[in-house]
């Protein structure tokens, strides 16, 4: 079996969230992601991972204003000092909590705003970040996200994030693959692994079960096949649990939906 992280964003959300720390050790995880640390201070947070001997594997650059609707600032033009601003907050970030990747979201193309021009934006300032990243060690994660959830957002396929690396040019940028936006943006996962997984150039899963995100055994993708050959081809990095529990926010939620984790099914 991959190696399974828990994301403290969407699991165990009936406990306040510094307490999900506790929680996702309980069950076994050995590892830990999530959206967004900025509500609470860094100590806090290395303070929980160290408790509990945990890793944190993965977290979010400052997307800008997620209450109006903003989704990353990576394309949108105007906001340069902004998005630098964020990506050195997230790798002080990063520094304290040992986290050796941040994902960087890449934003909705505005209205008035062209897709050669947004991309334009997004290169320069991927590259501008990824050499802050490296003099720390830190690796910096594009996602394609689907444009059912998130209407707009520049990236969607997986073909233009590898184009978008072969631009950017900067080998400590990787690709973040999320199986359930993957599911509904292309399909074909088995071959799409097959295809991008032995390049090196994935640098993190995610998984969550299609159509509603719960479990990863609820829905249509058959994630026992794709685990194995997860297995088959390698692949040795982590696989974050980025899913809402069918059993929502009732105590034992997340833990009572974990059958999967335990080969239940």
């Amino acid at each position: 079996m991959p190696r399974f992280a828990a994301n403290l964003s969407m699991l165990y959300t009936e406990l306040d969230f510094l307490d999900r720390f506790a929680a996702a050790a309980r069950d076994g995880f050995q590892a830990v992601e999530f959206l967004f640390p900025y509500a609470f201070a860094p100590e806090a947070l290395a303070d929980r991972l160290q408790e509990h001997r945990l890793q944190q594997v993965l977290f979010n650059a400052p997307p800008g204003d997620w209450a109006a609707g903003e989704r990353g600032l990576a394309c949108l033009p105007g906001r340069d000092a902004e998005f630098l601003a964020g990506i050195e907050l997230a790798l002080g970030y990063a520094r304290a909590l040992q986290c050796p990747r941040l994902h960087v979201m890449a934003g909705l193309i505005p209205a008035d705003e062209s897709p050669a021009t947004a991309q334009a934006v997004y290169v320069r300032r991927l590259r501008e970040a990824a050499g802050l990243a490296a003099a720390q060690g830190v690796s910096l994660m594009i996602e394609p996200i689907n444009q059912r959830d998130m209407p707009g957002y520049f990236l969607h396929r997986q073909d233009q994030a590898h184009a978008l690396l072969d631009e950017i040019a900067a080998p400590n940028v990787q690709v973040q693959m999320d199986l359930y936006h993957l599911q509904i943006s292309e399909g074909d996962l088995s071959t799409k692994l097959r295809q991008y997984l032995p390049g090196g150039r994935v640098g993190h899963l995610q998984i969550a079960g299609v159509p509603e995100r719960h479990e990863p055994d609820v829905g249509e993708i058959n994630y026992r096949h794709l685990f194995r050959l997860l297995d088959e081809l390698g692949y040795a990095g982590w696989v974050g649990c980025e899913y809402r529990p069918a059993r929502g926010v009732t105590p034992g939620a997340t833990s009572q939906g974990l059958a999967w984790l335990r080969g239940g099914f």
